[in-house]
This record gives structure tokens, sequence and C-alpha cells, in this order.
């Protein structure tokens, strides 16, 4: 192997100490590598923010049956896990694209903050989503053929959704969408991508390395608690001037990272308080993108990509007792978001959507649900095409046209088509998307008109 190709190797293979970014005062953050040196060229500023939900959302009872035929039928098929005709009429969904043969949804009541969303036309709904290698049919999942790998499992799913392909990716299309943004960017490339929930592969392109932050803002380097004199010491033996192609390429490392905090620090500090609710993982992390979103100018940005996290999704059990708190949590939390970039003016520039490892089964298992495939999801912002839904509003029922087993959703719509629309939103040109979704190709569109035309 030649220098260079141990020196391209090495820096790889690093960015793998950015997972202990958030954990630990002593890692790394390595997103300084992928700064870009070209000039500005694009627009006016846009972001996508992922929302992934961990473990699973239970899909039916986010978005509910609500008219009579379809509550009785999902009433005797959740047994023990049913919401109410009462409890869910003040969250019914009315949209501007009505519901197939005279149904009628509504939302989790835990979610009525994203109600109001909805109903002034800043929120839309894909229904039915989930991972695809290509169209699939209920024959093709019985016979085996041309399906996504390792169906139901948490891990491979998460990175089947975030990556396309089962644990072990190196990419994700965040970070794909992210690596086609770095040269608009210019030397602000290094902020493109930013993680406010550790590592996810979701974030990590072929070029661009996520930038990782904690809900209090960036992740000071050789940071030791206590002693400004010991991290000023450690910063200097971590900066020195090495002759071994190793050292020095992790001194240039540092070198970037301790530069790249400074600028971080200085641009949020002009940054006013922003109203968030307390006690809300998922609403400090969106804070914090909120502020880095605020701070855009000073840094010098027009395109980014970030990543929240909430886990706590996969409820075999307690479902009825544990899902309104975290579902209350994500709408608290997206709608403070929502506010947030209103106040700042940047509601129609920011994309904000959810993601899951996918949805739950129909089925009840007597006090919650088991793993699923296609799920619900929402996009909210002022560029959203919003009060309508997109995707297949699937038959209430067990065994029926959309199921592979227990009310397991067959999807509609690929990943691929979700993360495609929202791409071309950002700036991916029609000609680049096969570059961050490969399949694309196979599907009949990639644009599934949830976002209003450029």
């Amino acid at each position: 192997m030649t220098q260079q190709a141990s020196r391209r190797e090495f820096l790889r293979r690093s960015s793998a100490l950015a997972a202990a970014g958030a954990a630990s005062p002593w890692a790394l953050n390595l997103a300084a590598m992928s700064a870009a040196s070209a000039q500005s060229a694009a627009g006016d500023y846009r972001a996508l923010v992922c929302v992934f939900l961990y473990g699973g959302n239970d899909n039916h009872n986010t978005v509910v049956p609500l008219d009579v035929a379809s509550h009785a039928a999902y009433a005797r098929i959740r047994t023990g896990i049913t919401l109410t005709q009462a409890e869910l009429a003040p969250t019914e969904l009315v949209p501007a694209n009505a519901w197939p043969d005279a149904r009628r949804m509504a939302l989790h009541p835990a979610l009525a903050p994203l109600k109001t969303l909805f109903d002034s036309g800043g929120l839309a709904l894909a229904m039915n989503v989930g991972t695809l290698a290509g169209p699939t049919t209920l024959v093709n999942f019985n016979a085996g053929i041309g399906l996504p790998p390792k169906l139901f499992s948490h891990n491979d799913q998460q990175s089947v959704w975030q990556a396309g392909v089962s644990e072990g990716a190196l990419t994700g299309w965040g970070g794909r969408v992210a690596d086609l943004m770095l040269q608009g960017n210019g030397s602000a490339g290094m902020f493109t991508s930013i993680s406010a929930a550790g590592n996810a592969v979701f974030m990590s392109g072929k070029n661009v390395v996520q930038y990782q932050v904690s809900p209090g803002g960036s992740i000071e380097v050789g940071k030791v608690f206590g002693s400004d004199a010991a991290t000023a010491a450690i910063k200097r033996v971590m900066q020195q001037q090495g002759t071994h192609l190793f050292d020095e390429s992790h001194a240039g490392i540092a070198r970037r990272s301790i530069a790249a905090d400074l600028q971080v620090r200085a641009a949020l500090a002009g940054v006013p308080d922003l109203t968030f609710p307390a006690d809300n993982p998922l609403a400090a992390q969106l804070k914090i993108v909120a502020r880095l979103i605020a701070a855009r100018t000073s840094l010098g940005l027009k395109r980014q990509v970030f990543f929240v996290s909430l886990g706590g999704f996969d409820m075999h059990d307690d479902l009825i007792a544990q899902h309104p708190v975290q579902l209350g949590l994500v709408a608290n939390a997206m709608k403070a978001f929502h506010d947030a970039t209103v106040t700042l003016g940047v509601a129609d520039r920011v994309t904000t959507f959810t993601g899951s490892d996918f949805g739950r089964t129909l089925a009840s298992n007597g006090d919650g649900s088991d793993h699923g495939w296609g799920s619900y999801h929402v996009v909210m912002g002022g560029a959203v095409n919003g009060r309508r839904w997109v995707g297949q509003l699937p038959a209430v029922a067990v065994n029926g046209p959309n199921d592979v087993g227990s009310g397991r959703l067959l999807p509609a719509i690929a990943v691929d088509q979700y993360g495609a629309t929202l791409a071309q939103w950002l700036g991916v040109q029609p000609g680049q998307m096969a570059d961050v979704f490969p399949n694309i190709g196979r599907f009949d569109s990639a644009d599934l008109g949830f976002m209003k035309p450029a």
C-alpha cells in the first residue's frame, strides 16, 4: 500500500472516533476533515432535519381509523391497545385530498400540537412508507424475491432505512445528500452534516463526516473538566507537528477540530435564546439545531442536513401507557422547532421529517405490538405541500391485501422515494439522484409530491 493510500485509509478509518464525540471529552470531533475549499455557489439557505424514532414506532396508533366501520375493525383486531372514537375525535384529520372510500382518520391525541400544524398547511403525511429494494407484491414477498435484507430486525432495518443496506454500511443517504452540498458551502463544508444525537450512519457520506454536537453546543476537543490549564496543555500536545504519517494526520485533524469548535462557539454566542420544552430530550436536540440554523450566516452556510433522534418505541408491552408519553415528546418538540423556524424567518427553508426502523403489527399481542414493516410518517415545514397525504391508506384487516402477516404492512412507497422527494427539494439534481439512492430507478417516481415546487 502506498503512503498516499495509507493516509487515505487512516483518515477514513479514524472517522469512527467521531462516534465518541458526545460521550467523551477526550474524543476528537473529526468533522473538520470534510471541509471544502470551493466558494459558495448555492442559492438561498435550505436544511433537512431527520427526526428518527428508534425502536419502530407503532403507526397504527399514530394515525388511527375514526369512521365507524374501520374503527370497529381496528378495535376488534387491536384488543387491549385501542384508542376510542371519543378520544380520537378532537384530532381528526380532514385533508385537502380526501381519504378514500369515505374513510376518516385521526392523529393520536398526544399528537394534538401536530394537528394544529396539519390544519394550517404546515404538515403532510406519508402513508405506508418502508424499506424496499424495488416495487414488491405479496407474491414476491411470499416467494422471498427482491426483498430488503433482514426484515423485522431492529439494527438491520435501522441501517437499511438510513443507508440502503443492512448493518455495517459506511454511508447513509443523508450523508450522500450532504456530499453533493459540500461545494456550495465553501470553506464551511465541515458543518454541512450535523448530528445532535451521536454517531448515525444516516449522516456519513463518502466525503462528508458528520459534525457532532451536544444539546449544549459544540463538543470541546481535549476538554478536562475543572482544569483550563490541563485542557490547554492537551490541546498543545494534540496539535504538535509530527514526523510520522499518522502522527501528522492526527495533529492536522486536531488542529481543524479545535478551530471548528471555536468557530461554532463564536457563532452561537450571537444567537438569541429560543423557547423549547424542558425535560424533553428531543426538544433539547432540536433546540441546538435551531440555534445552529440561526447562526447559518456567520458560519457561511447555504445547505445543511441535521439528525436528531428519540428512542423507546419498541413497545411489545404497555403500549397504551408508554406510547402517549413518547408521542407527546415528539409532538411538543417538533411544534417548538417549527415555531422557532417561524421566529427565525426560515420556516419555508427548513423541512423536518420523521423516520423509524419500521412500523408495527396491526394485530395486538395482548399489551403491545410486534415488529412490522410499512409505517406512517410526517413531513413539516413551510415548503411542504401541507394538509395532504401521499402513499396508501391500507385496509384495516389482518391477512388483507396490504398485509404480509399479523397486519404487517407491505410498503406502498419506498424510503428511497420518500428521501428522493426531500433531496430534490434541498437541491439534488435528477441526474445525481442515483448517487444518493442507487435503487431509485426501479420505482415509478422519485417525487411523491409532498413538497411545493421550488
